[in-house]
């Protein structure tokens, strides 16, 4: 059996790690990956293989930057050439970037098994391009493999056979135990944050980088002011994604000198980091997601999520992007300390082991 599995932007490769390392163990087995390149930056793409040891991608299509439609035509264009080249039995796609919803469509107008990881989250809000890439992914995927149940229920609703839906549980816990386990076994002075991290004391630590909030200067003006008045009673850790410090240029966004920005962090140490904050602030995803795993107390810089059982079992609260919901969320998350969280079902650090004994009936780890 030969599978792709594509990975584009940073939160794919965390995603396909754990898959690609249960893989090895099975036999007959051959399993490629294709980086698209959507992130082209080296600390957000080449950095992330190196961190999370993956090898060397087998296919680099360097599709670069541009416009939603631009990046998805040249992916779709360098990726149909790989797939008329090794002519897969599966293409694998994951979450819900550019790179998911172009790889998807090439592999199912060449009559391409296509399975979906992650697949059935919904935020419900057409307006974000992440929720037109997971409607469109889903709608052609063969096989979907899912996080929680509210995922299922979503593709249930939206005609999805019962058999083609698996709950697998969440390959980002996968990963994120992988590492946390191995860094619980490692010195971490090796880390250059070290010593920051020891002098920030009971600090936070922030993440930013959805156009929703960075593109638009009212709101982005709006999330700073609420971030600085944080920072006058914490030390805000934040690892600046490149379209953010763009966008902080762009707009004149002024930030505290209590908010220390960072370069883009590899995975391991951005987790030595997130780990012990007091609070993360975030409007990444996948940090709903791995706080809830472990506990740590989170803030969602967002309006909805399409992870909600972050919220309803786990230490996430959605804090919107008013300033005073964002201050106040916060206030509280601290006054809430420690939150008892609840792991949601199959967030083992199996979940990889799981696709593939679909995949590959009788495998056995």
């Amino acid at each position: 059996m030969k599978v792709l599995m594509v990975a584009g932007a940073r939160p794919n490769f965390m995603k396909i790690a754990p898959i690609y390392r249960a893989a090895q163990a099975i036999a007959d087995l051959d399993c490629r990956v294709v980086h698209t390149g959507q992130h082209y930056d080296h600390a957000m793409s080449q950095a992330f293989f190196e961190d999370l040891d993956l090898p060397q991608p087998d296919y680099a299509l360097a599709a670069g930057s541009g416009s939603h439609a631009v990046q998805t035509a040249k992916i779709m264009v360098a990726f149909e050439q790989v797939c008329m080249t090794e002519h897969p039995d599966l293409v694998m796609v994951v979450g819900d970037v550019n790179s998911t919803l172009a790889c998807s469509i090439v592999a199912k107008k060449l009559q391409i098994q296509v399975a979906h990881v992650e697949a059935g989250l919904r935020s419900f809000d057409i307006a974000m391009p992440e929720e037109v890439n997971r409607l469109v992914t889903d709608v052609i995927s063969d096989l979907f493999f899912v996080t929680e149940a509210s995922a299922a229920a979503n593709l249930m609703k939206e005609g999805k056979a019962a058999e083609r839906i698996h709950l697998v549980g969440n390959v980002m816990v996968d990963n994120l135990y992988h590492h946390a386990r191995s860094l619980a076994e490692e010195p971490h002075l090796s880390f250059p944050t070290a010593g920051l991290k020891k002098a920030a004391g009971d600090y936070v630590f922030l993440t930013l980088h959805r156009p929703a909030n960075v593109d638009q200067p009212d709101i982005f003006a709006t999330v700073a002011e609420a971030l600085n008045t944080i920072a006058e009673e914490r030390v805000i850790l934040f690892p600046v994604h490149p379209r953010t410090r763009k966008m902080l240029q762009q707009h004149g966004i002024g930030l505290s000198a209590r908010i220390k920005r960072l370069p883009p962090l590899g995975f391991r140490e951005a987790l030595f980091l997130w780990q012990d904050a007091a609070v993360v602030l975030t409007d990444s995803g996948g940090l709903q997601e791995e706080t809830t795993a472990l506990g740590v107390p989170c803030v969602t810089l967002r309006e909805n999520t399409e992870r909600p059982i972050t919220v309803s079992m786990g230490t996430n609260v959605l804090a919107g992007t008013s300033r005073q919901g964002i201050i106040d969320c916060y206030r509280q998350a601290i006054a809430d300390r420690p939150r008892p969280a609840r792991v949601p079902p199959y967030w083992d650090g199996l979940s990889a082991q799981r696709i593939w004994q679909v995949l590959r009936p009788g495998n056995q780890e």
